[in-house]
């Protein structure tokens, strides 16, 4: 099964990129599962290196090489990190600079789409 998770929440405020990492690591544990992480919009901010949040239980970035480690490959919006000032060196290892390309490749071979 190929599943595309879609996130647009920044790491705090909400825990709707928490929940949908933690089910992007449950799905990456499963022998034969192709996962994909796209960031985009706030969620962008989620694959910032360092970050110290509000909520301690809510380790993004540990959840993102989590996930990497696992095979799974994450890319996050060139534009949206543009606009929010992130480099590529300021990404999580494992988390690459994205594109809208990327994304459309990535929904078109996915089984299932899902969007945070």
């Amino acid at each position: 099964m190929k599943s595309l998770l879609i996130l647009n929440d920044a790491p705090d405020g909400s825990e709707r990129s928490y929940n949908a990492l933690r089910l992007a690591l449950t799905l990456a544990k499963n022998e034969g599962e192709q996962v994909r992480v796209f960031l985009m919009g706030d969620g962008a901010v989620c694959a910032r290196e360092g970050q110290t949040l509000p909520n301690p239980y809510t380790k993004i970035e540990s959840m993102l090489k989590g996930i990497s480690d696992r095979g799974a490959e994450i890319a996050v919006c060139g534009t949206c990190m543009d606009a929010r000032g992130i480099e590529p060196g300021d990404l999580v290892p494992g988390s690459t600079r994205g594109t809208m390309d990327i994304l459309a490749a990535w929904t078109r071979e996915a089984d299932k789409v899902l969007v945070f």
